[in-house]
């Protein structure tokens, strides 16, 4: 009958005992007065390309916002440049992608179009790239305001009248919807936006 593995296998340090056992793992400190603190001994820096992946290992980056991380960590413009073009190039960075997806989160948390093609052009990309990216969204920018209302201010209780389109208007025009979107749910029935 076997058990579970425990202290007295050998494979955990008894309880009390400092948790490295023979010889030096690589971590702590070195030099002296604190030089190095935290840092692990004999781990190379990454290079340009490596610290690339890494953050698009995390989520989409566009090509500009990837260099200008890149670049504000230190690194050098020539290898930065070099290393998201190589990336680009194998398929890791992909604007046209970084900017479907960005429409769909924007849309999905309730902005509107105007908002996200502010936003997409402020990541670097052109006009075309800009509404390939707007015809992917695949719903109804009436019907997304009008959840976004109904959402936000449905629960107040507002009175039929000016006073509630102006609160929906405002709400729909902070939120990047254009006019015509705007004006079509501020002024339908509130029954209707509730």
């Amino acid at each position: 009958m076997s058990s579970a593995p425990g202290p007295e296998d050998g494979l955990f340090p008894p309880a009390g005992d400092p948790p490295v056992a023979d010889g030096d793992c690589g971590v702590g400190f070195e030099g002296q007065g604190g030089e190095g603190r935290g840092r692990r001994r004999g781990r190379p820096e990454q290079t340009p390309l490596q610290r690339a992946l890494a953050l698009l290992s995390r989520r989409e980056h566009s090509r500009k916002e990837l260099t200008a991380k890149l670049v504000s960590r230190g690194l050098e413009p020539a290898a930065v440049d070099a290393a998201v073009e190589r990336l680009a190039g194998e398929g890791w960075q992909d604007d046209a992608r970084f900017a479907e997806g960005l429409v769909r989160t924007r849309s999905d948390s309730g902005y509107g179009p105007v908002r996200i093609r502010a936003e997409l052009a402020t990541h670097g990309l052109d006009e075309v790239a800009v509404e390939t990216a707007m015809a992917t969204f695949e719903g109804d920018w009436v019907e997304l305001a009008r959840d976004l209302a109904r959402r936000r201010l449905g629960h107040r209780g507002l009175e039929p009248g000016l006073q509630a389109q102006r609160k929906i208007a405002d709400l729909l025009m902070r939120r990047g919807f254009p006019g015509d979107v705007v004006r079509a749910v501020s002024r339908l029935p509130l029954d209707e936006v509730d």
